[in-house]
């Protein structure tokens, strides 16, 4: 999975373009969310397919600022402090997260600025290494 960084108006309607844009493409967002900060919208969507994803929307003169490499992490919802111990555990091996949200499946979803790094962290999380 992919995670799309999209750079939007802030104006009523954007988010429909997008969603319309990647509809006709044939293109699922898994998962995301939109903001707005100092009057610009900045999306995060979870995508399958990264690079159709992104001609889809810039076919439409939709900005995307960038494609990232994702991390998908189940955490066990029964069990408070999950969130604090992973990303205590990325902290602890030098990885800074630039994004987190959930997908549509209830899995954490994060992008990080050392993918490599937040990977081995992610494999020792399914493992149990931090339980």
């Amino acid at each position: 999975m992919k995670d799309l960084v999209i750079r939007l108006n802030d104006k009523p309607g954007a988010l429909a373009d997008m969603g319309e844009a990647l509809a006709s493409a044939g293109v699922s967002v898994e998962g995301g969310g939109a903001w707005v900060v100092n009057s610009e919208g900045v999306a995060h969507f979870l995508v399958e397919d990264g690079e159709k994803a992104r001609m889809a929307l810039e076919e439409k003169g939709i900005e995307v600022v960038r494609v990232n490499e994702t991390l998908v992490q189940r955490l066990k919802q029964d069990q408070p402090g999950q969130l604090g111990k992973i990303t205590r555990a990325m902290e602890k091996a030098g990885v800074n997260i630039e994004v987190l949200y959930s997908d549509h499946d209830n899995q954490l979803i994060l992008v990080v600025d050392d993918y490599e790094k937040g990977k081995v962290v992610s494999d020792n999380w399914t493992r149990g290494v931090y339980a």
